[in-house]
């Protein structure tokens, strides 16, 4: 085990400190805590349950007269434990542990006295009294450990920025490695900390590259300040950001706020679609630079979104998506056609307009300023993948929302409202070529996302995707009636891969 040590000048500090190490921990861990009566062992499991709680006024009993308190209603379920009436290591076994650490974590006080039938902790801490305040050694598995010592280190950052006593808030995870939180610095609206650690992208695929590489996902925060930088230039309304450390990958942003351009029953409100859908009219009017260079000597490059990245996303579909549905791989040959049926309908794209592809254009990341007019009203906050493109990609990433139902009616009225927009302000836009393009774009997207949504249910272990896969099989087989993408859907009406239910 590496272990690490901290001082710790205050009881407030040492609630601080559980936060820190609340935002580090995962499913599975047992942390153990050990010191003399005083030392700060239940301030600090009280600092670490409220952050998962998100809540500072949240009350934590003292579990020493029940052992054990249980939270499984917290985002992560936890489980703490006070051992110290414990009469014989025999009792552990009776206290549910192993259950508890399938669902959740568990927090255990006066470890020793469970004689070693606790087994190894992931993470085992150590409070001592110094002097008028204390000091805390840390021990742990390696992965665990550099759980916490990334956390720790947002803490220096925020220290940094000038908010080193803030508290800090679980925001959300999305589908890649990035992780949010809220800091609140005693303002109306706490900020937001972006915490995307280098993503190194996995195993190499093809061609020495990895899937990251091939599709141009971005793999540090260097490319969400370059494109924000952009974005902004061009009078497009995003976050300012108010600290980075590129190098470590943590930014601090503004906090546009949480109204989307959704209702409260989650459908969605057709003025702000259609707000949006103007948004990337006016976008797509403009010639956009592809090299950006931003503060202390980084630069940033904007990608074509050629071949290769537009194959490699859709061959999620046939890799990840077919075989669930299907309950086998597909053979070889099979792969070829599915490839091949591709090929041919990406080499329309050639003649299509190119613009910027913010790449995940839709509900979860457009962000309602009522209190702004024209395009202010439109916050947006992930596009760190952005590329240059077919400027049809975001419409039909909006248009055709994953997460969200778009009937028909509403998709012929937003599309309706893009074309207007171009053509008042450029009467030469081809709403045929753009038409064709939307098709194609669709298609690959909603290929891609299908695949998607079964790879982070079977190898992330997210399964709440899989919710979404009825609408988006019925957004491509919708889409894959325009002519252009003859060859993809003859393909998949032989394989009758869109009549397939989950397996």
């Amino acid at each position: 085990m590496t272990s690490l040590t901290i001082q710790l000048a205050t009881a407030e500090d040492t609630e601080r400190l559980g936060q820190d190490i609340g935002l580090a921990l995962v499913k599975g861990d047992l942390v153990t805590l050990s010191g003399d009566l005083g030392a700060g062992k239940s301030t600090l499991a009280r600092g670490m349950i409220r952050t998962i709680a998100n809540d500072s006024a949240y009350e934590v009993p003292s579990p020493t007269f029940t052992i054990v308190q249980s939270y499984s209603e917290l985002r992560l379920p936890i489980s703490h434990v006070d051992l110290y009436r414990l009469s014989s290591g025999e009792e552990v076994d009776e206290l549910g542990l192993d259950e508890a650490l399938e669902d959740g974590a568990v927090l255990v006080e006066w470890p020793e006295r469970a004689n070693g039938a606790l087994g190894e902790p992931t993470i085992h801490i150590v409070l001592f009294n110094d002097g008028d305040g204390r000091k805390v050694e840390i021990e742990g598995e390696s992965a665990a450990l550099a759980r916490v010592q990334r956390s720790l280190a947002i803490r220096t950052f925020l220290g940094r920025a000038g908010y080193a006593t803030a508290d800090r808030r679980y925001l959300l995870g999305d589908a890649s490695a990035r992780g949010y939180e809220t800091i609140d610095t005693g303002c109306v609206r706490p900020l937001i900390l972006m915490n995307s650690p280098y993503n190194p992208g996995g195993p190499i695929l093809r061609d020495g590259k990895t899937y990251m590489q091939i599709a141009h996902l971005s793999q540090s925060v260097t490319a969400f300040v370059a494109v924000n930088q952009l974005l902004r230039s061009n009078g497009f309304y995003v976050p300012q950001i108010m600290s980075d450390d590129l190098d470590n990958g943590f930014l601090l942003l503004e906090n546009l706020g949480n109204e989307g351009i959704l209702d409260t029953d989650g459908a969605p409100i057709v003025e702000r679609y259609e707000a949006s859908v103007r948004l990337l009219a006016r976008m797509h009017e403009r010639s956009w630079a592809r090299d950006i260079e931003i503060a202390k000597n980084h630069t940033h490059h904007l990608h074509d979104f050629d071949r290769d990245a537009l194959m490699i996303e859709v061959e999620l579909l046939s890799d990840w998506y077919v075989p669930r549905m299907s309950g086998k791989p597909l053979a070889a040959q099979q792969k070829a056609e599915y490839v091949d049926a591709w090929d041919v309908v990406f080499s329309q794209l050639k003649k299509s307009e190119k613009s910027l592809v913010q790449r995940d254009f839709h509900s979860p990341n457009i962000l309602w300023r009522g209190e702004a007019t024209g395009i202010d009203r439109i916050g947006l906050i992930d596009f760190q993948d952005a590329m240059i493109g077919p400027s049809a990609y975001d419409v039909a990433s909006l248009v055709l929302d994953a997460r969200v139902t778009i009937e028909p009616s509403l998709q012929k009225q937003l599309l309706q409202a893009y074309i207007d927009e171009r053509r008042s302000r450029d009467k030469s836009f081809n709403e045929i070529a753009f038409l064709e393009a939307f098709a194609i774009m669709a298609a690959q997207r909603n290929a891609k996302i299908l695949g998607i949504f079964v790879r982070l249910d079977e190898r992330d272990g997210k399964p709440y995707y899989l919710q979404h896969l009825p609408r988006i099989q019925s957004y491509l087989a919708g889409v894959l009636d325009h002519p252009s993408l003859a060859p993809v859907r003859e393909w998949c009406e032989k394989m009758g891969i869109l009549s397939l239910e989950l397996q």
